[in-house]
């Protein structure tokens, strides 16, 4: 019997739908300002560009990213909660596959991905649904494929995860040593972590967690 979806899911989708436009618009380039984070794709292309698998990009907005990884060698497709979101995507990057999805139950065998791609789209889960969404990835993650996490920071010496007030939909920080915590328990080893300071409009500091299926 198939569970039914996370309530939270359909207003995510929901929020994302009704202003698709302007965020395609206003994060077209926002990779371009991202050296740091460009340099993290890179390197996580490298370490999937030998494992058997495509890669997913989850929660993959307008495609930006999708696109991204696909110029740097690498067999991607996106997955978006938002209809809006991939009607965008399939219209800037016709030469890529998009679906709507879920991170809650995607709709792939078991090993079936060298990578996995979490830009900021985590940070909508619920932190007690978290678990189930690690361990959902790791399911369909072969052995050796790696996944990169992208969330605001939370500071370690204060609150693990707090919620925060986005401009879309309910978001939530994490401490980086907290997710990877969490991370492993669903069965992922961390490779990594990068925690940046926010530059320009950022809303706090930015965090990246690399880690690995074994």
């Amino acid at each position: 019997m198939t569970e039914p979806a996370p309530s939270y899911l359909a207003d995510v989708a929901a929020a994302y739908d009704g202003v698709a436009d302007v965020y395609a618009e206003l994060f077209a380039d926002v990779l371009d300002r991202q050296p740091l984070e460009r340099a993290l794709l890179a390197a996580f292309a490298d370490l999937v560009r030998d494992v058997a698998g495509p890669v997913a990009d989850l929660g993959c907005g307008p495609g930006y990213a999708s696109a991204h990884l696909h110029g740097l060698g690498l067999d991607v497709f996106g997955v978006d909660l938002s209809a809006e979101m991939v009607t965008l995507a399939r219209r800037s990057h016709p030469e890529l596959r998009f679906e709507v999805g879920t991170m809650t139950a995607l709709d792939l065998p078991d090993c079936t991905l060298g990578g996995a791609l979490c830009r900021y789209s985590l940070i909508h889960t619920p932190p007690t649904d978290i678990p189930a969404v690690l361990a959902e990835i790791h399911r369909v993650l072969v052995p050796g494929g790696h996944l990169l996490i992208g969330f605001l920071a939370a500071d370690e010496s204060t609150a693990r995860v707090h919620a925060y007030d986005h401009r879309v939909a309910p978001a939530y920080r994490w401490a980086p040593g907290h997710l990877a915590e969490v991370a492993r328990q669903a069965g992922l080893v961390e490779v990594a972590q990068l925690v940046r300071a926010a530059v320009e409009d950022e809303r706090g500091r930015q965090a990246q967690l690399l880690a690995r299926r074994p």
